[in-house]
């Protein structure tokens, strides 16, 4: 079967080595559905396996919301059946995912996808995108933009900060409220097609 193998690892953990964030990644993705829950795979990395495009699209941006670790995305086949523990699987998607693990430390936004699919230039290209918008977002964009996520209007939004909706409106606009809801939408749309290929 296809699927989305996702090797992370923490960023700068050779110089702040008393700082594991692993443990606290972990509980922050807890609530994702995955095929393999995400666990720890050796020192500073944790590793999972998913076939949902919408939950790529969750996970990838939590990690960059974070702006801590290095992301490696591999796609393609995993052996059948898949082992209970995560790190014990095989097949070239989770080889594909150390491929670009290794080379997130060095690519734009610590991101890289990796496949035999040339689609998957498709996907990186656009999660990079995806990357520059959410970097310029603020603490204050932030926290408009979980609130409208999780269903407020932006009346709603400017009621419950204290704020007018004009004020709102413009918060929405500098975090790239808008931007970002495209830019999820079309990472889930490749990442599917990706995913759905030859199954």
């Amino acid at each position: 079967m296809r699927a989305a193998v996702l090797t992370i690892d923490q960023r700068g953990s050779t110089e702040d080595a008393a700082t594991d964030r692993v443990p606290e990644a972990l509980r922050a993705l807890a609530d994702v559905a995955l095929l393999r829950s995400f666990e720890r795979t050796a020192g500073d990395e944790f590793q999972g396996v998913l076939d949902d495009p919408a939950a790529l699209a969750t996970v990838v941006e939590r990690l960059l919301r974070d702006q801590r670790w290095s992301i490696g995305i591999g796609i393609g086949e995993v052996e059948e059946p898949l082992p209970e523990s995560t790190r014990a699987g095989r097949g070239p998607a989770y080889v594909h995912a150390r491929e670009a693990v290794t080379s997130a430390k060095s690519a734009p936004w610590r991101l890289r996808v990796a496949g035999d699919d040339p689609g998957v230039r498709g996907l990186e290209t656009t999660l990079w995108l995806w990357a520059a918008v959410l970097h310029r977002r603020t603490p204050r964009g932030w926290e408009v933009a979980d609130l409208v996520d999780a269903g407020a209007t932006y009346d709603q939004v400017a009621s419950r900060l204290g704020v007018t909706q004009s004020a709102i409106s413009q918060r929405a606009q500098a975090a790239g409220i808008v931007e970002s809801r495209r830019a999820r939408e079309l990472v889930a749309q490749l990442a599917g097609a990706l995913l759905e290929t030859a199954r």
